[in-house]
C-alpha cells in the first residue's frame, strides 16, 4: 500500500528510521466542474474540484495525520490527541489505531456531526465531551497534552502542514501547471496555509481565496469570535490556531478571505450534488459559494481555479434531512409509468 509519504518521500521531513503508517491517503481526483463553470458565468474547462473526501476517513486531514502520527511513534509516544469538531479526530483516531497507540479527542458537546462521532467511537478513541466550543477545546487539550506528555495532533503540529501540503503538490501534477486560482474553506486556517506552503516549495503561486461560514468569520472581522454558530460545523471555529499564517497566504497570493452565507453554503452543497454528481460536507462547499458570490458580482477571478472539497458528504449525513425526497409509493408487481 502507497500512501503519501512514500510518494513524496523526498519534499517530507522523514528518514529512513521514520515508521511509516500509512492507510493509503493521497492522490485523490481532480475532477472538471463544466456544469458549475456555467453556473458562475465562466468557460467551460476553467474550474475543477479537488475531491479530498476520497481520503481513507473522508476528508483531508489524513494527509496531514498520516505524517503527525507516524512521527508521533518515532519519537517514542504511547499516545496522541487532538481538540476537533469531527474530521481531525476522526482521522487521528483511525491512524492512531493503526499505530498501536492510545488516542483521547476533546469534542464540544453537541457540535459534532454523527458521520464523524461514529469514526472517532469506532476506532476506540477515548472521548472527552466539552460543555464548549471547539476553541474552550482545543485550550483543554493543549494543557492536557503538556501534562500528560501525549502528542497533540492539532494543525499546530507542524507535521500536519508538512503532509496537507502534499495537495497543492497533487493538483500542479494533476493540471500538468499550477491553477490561477484556488478556493478553499477555512476553519482553523491550517489548511490553507498548507497548501500555500506546498504552492511556494513548486514555485509557484496561485491567488488563494479563503472562505469562512458568516457565523464563524474571525479573519474577516479582524477578531476572534466567542460563540461561532453556522451549519458548516467543520469550520465552526471563532479563534483559528493559524491565523497569521493564513493571512500571510493570503497577502503574499494577492488573494482574499471573505465569508458566505449558510444559505449560500447549502445551495453551494446541493448544486454539486444534483449538477456534478459530487456529494460534500457543507464546510467543503465553501469553497464553491465563495467562487459563486464572486461569480454573481462580477469579479470571479480569470483563468483556471481549483476548489477544494475537503471532506465526504456522508460526514454530515443529519444535513441531507432538510431535502425532501420525492418519493412515489406502488404495489409490488405492477407497471410504473415514468
Amino acid at each position: 500500500m502507497t500512501g503519501l509519504i512514500a510518494r513524496w518521500r523526498e519534499r517530507l521531513p522523514v528518514s529512513s528510521s521514520t515508521p511509516v503508517i500509512t492507510l493509503g491517503e493521497g492522490g485523490t481526483p481532480l475532477v472538471r466542474a463544466d456544469r458549475l463553470a456555467r453556473a458562475a458565468g465562466l468557460p467551460e474547462g476553467s474550474i475543477h474540484l479537488k475531491i479530498e473526501g476520497a481520503n481513507p476517513t473522508g476528508s483531508f486531514k489524513d494527509r496531514g495525520m498520516t505524517l503527525a502520527i507516524s512521527k508521533a511513534l518515532e519519537a517514542g509516544s504511547t499516545g496522541v490527541l487532538c481538540a476537533s469538531t469531527g474530521n481531525t479526530s476522526a482521522s487521528a483516531a483511525a491512524y492512531a489505531a493503526r499505530a498501536g497507540l492510545r488516542c483521547v479527542v476533546f469534542l464540544p458537546k453537541g457540535k459534532v456531526a454523527a458521520g464523524k462521532l461514529s469514526q472517532a467511537v469506532m476506532h476506540g478513541a477515548e472521548i472527552v465531551e466539552v460543555s464548549g466550543n471547539f476553541d474552550q477545546a482545543l485550550a483543554m487539550a493543549v494543557e492536557s497534552a503538556k501534562s500528560c506528555g501525549f502528542v497533540l495532533v492539532n494543525s499546530s503540529n507542524p507535521f500536519r502542514i508538512e503532509g496537507q501540503k502534499t495537495a497543492a503538490f497533487e493538483i500542479v501534477e494533476q493540471l500538468g501547471r499550477a491553477p490561477d486560482n484556488q478556493f478553499m474553506p477555512v476553519g482553523n486556517a491550517g489548511n490553507i496555509t498548507a497548501h500555500w506552503k506546498g504552492y511556494q516549495e513548486c514555485g509557484v503561486a496561485p491567488r488563494m481565496f479563503g472562505w469562512q461560514a458568516a457565523g464563524a468569520a474571525p479573519l474577516v472581522k479582524g477578531k476572534p469570535v466567542a460563540n461561532p454558530a453556522t451549519v458548516a460545523t467543520a469550520i465552526r471555529i471563532g479563534r483559528p490556531v493559524s491565523w497569521a499564517q493564513a493571512l500571510l497566504a493570503r497577502d503574499e497570493s494577492g488573494g482574499a478571505i471573505d465569508s458566505v452565507t449558510d444559505s449560500e453554503i447549502l445551495a453551494a452543497y446541493r448544486l454539486l450534488a444534483r449538477e456534478e454528481g459530487i456529494f460534500c460536507e457543507p464546510s467543503s462547499a465553501a469553497s464553491v459559494a465563495g467562487l459563486l458570490k464572486l461569480a454573481k458580482s462580477r469579479q470571479a477571478p480569470q483563468g483556471t481555479s481549483v476548489c477544494v472539497l475537503t471532506g465526504h458528504g456522508l460526514k454530515d449525513p443529519g444535513i441531507t434531512s432538510r431535502y425532501t425526497p420525492k418519493i412515489r409509493r406502488v404495489k409490488a408487481g405492477r407497471s410504473v409509468k415514468l
